[in-house]
């Protein structure tokens, strides 16, 4: 979704409903440092939440109804708690977290609202994130179960999973519930434990997005997952954060090519992930950003999931002054990429990015982003 604000959706809600809204409600989308494809093999990941999010007026209903206007669409849909039905469309993130959250035993009331974001959508940003994790904000501000910022967390993936079909890991509901202002988090995908990381003194996050998009239900992400099932089964252990590099190169006769690469890149990731917390504790960019562009080059080479417009964007942002690195960022095949960049060449950073990167008729964007905290409830 874009741009909206949370003046916008009161603003709307009372346009449309004629009085004002009983709560404001917002989650974040995120960007991931580094640890790609590391979540769903129970790895660790080093994403921060942004200051771009999806917010919700809403007001509790005395029925089972959710009737929600979705204000950058101009598009309005409800349904009703007890005879939830899969359709195709945004409603379907918010109706799978009334399913994940009945699912989980949790009783909920019906509601009325206006949503509104400024998350770029299939950019690798995790809207979809920020609009489940806003949802369950609101069910939270109109049922009044205690949140759990963990436990919605693993709701918003079950909805993700379970609902919309999509095989996606824990990190972008996980960040979007537990970001943390100023910081980023190294998570444990395993133990969803977090702890806080501060950006390297000096040095911003810019976000380039290329301009192009992908289908995740149907793409090759799914498939990708399966080869690091396959890769840990045949090694013998629960999942891929349970070997090192030696342990897979020990383990891996017998292993076809692909997906001993897809192995891999993931076993080498999650070490390139906590060096990267390591170096950021020590505030030492230079390495930070070294790690970056390692996990490109793996992300590109051995996991196949970068695109001709992600390498070119990538290629741009290291050929500036004042880039330390630069990687895709999200699960791949189109999207965002994101670059470390010391605060004294920002401006010129942009420029000279936006020059540089010239693939035809698309349309490239700079976001220079703030870490934000998590899912929260404005009013």
């Amino acid at each position: 979704m874009s741009s909206g604000g949370p003046r916008d959706v009161e603003a709307a809600f009372e346009r449309r409903f004629g009085a004002k809204p009983e709560a404001v409600v917002r989650a974040p989308g995120r960007v991931n440092l580094i640890g790609e494809h590391t979540d769903y093999n129970d790895g660790f990941v080093l994403p921060m939440a942004i200051d771009r999010e999806v917010r919700i007026a809403l007001r509790p209903r005395d029925d089972a109804r959710v009737a929600l206007l979705a204000l950058d669409l101009d598009r309005e849909t409800s349904f009703e708690l007890d005879g939830l039905e899969r359709a195709k469309g945004w409603q379907e993130y918010v109706k799978g977290v009334a399913w994940a959250l009945r699912q989980d035993g949790l009783e909920l009331r019906g509601w009325e609202g206006v949503v509104a974001g400024d998350v770029p959508r299939g950019a690798g940003l995790s809207s979809s994130a920020a609009l489940e994790l806003a949802a369950a904000r609101a069910f939270q501000a109109s049922s009044g179960f205690a949140w759990r910022p963990e436990r919605m967390a693993r709701l918003g993936q079950r909805a993700e999973n379970g609902w919309v079909g999509v095989s996606s890991g824990i990190m972008d509901q996980l960040i979007s519930a537990l970001g943390r202002e100023g910081h980023a988090l190294l998570l444990d995908c395993r133990s969803l434990e977090g702890e806080a990381v501060p950006l390297p003194e000096g040095h911003a996050v810019v976000v380039l997005d290329t301009g192009t998009r992908r289908g995740l239900v149907d793409s090759a992400y799914n498939e990708r997952r399966a080869q690091c099932e396959a890769a840990a089964a045949h090694c013998g252990v629960p999942a891929l954060r349970d070997l090192d590099e030696a342990d897979l190169e020990a383990g891996a006769a017998g292993l076809d090519d692909v997906t001993l690469r897809r192995a891999r890149h993931v076993v080498a990731e999650n070490r390139r992930t906590l060096e990267a917390a390591d170096a950021m504790r020590r505030g030492d960019a230079a390495l930070l950003g070294r790690l970056m562009d390692a996990s490109h080059e793996s992300l590109r080479h051995d996991f196949e999931v970068s695109s001709p417009a992600l390498d070119a964007m990538v290629a741009c942002a290291r050929r500036q002054p004042g880039c330390l690195g630069a990687r895709m960022t999200g699960a791949g095949f189109g999207g965002c990429a994101v670059a470390l960049v010391e605060e004294a060449h920002l401006t010129a950073f942009v420029d000279g990015v936006l020059a540089c990167y010239d693939e035809g008729d698309l349309r490239p964007e700079a976001y220079v982003c703030r870490p934000a905290a998590g899912a929260s409830r404005l009013r």
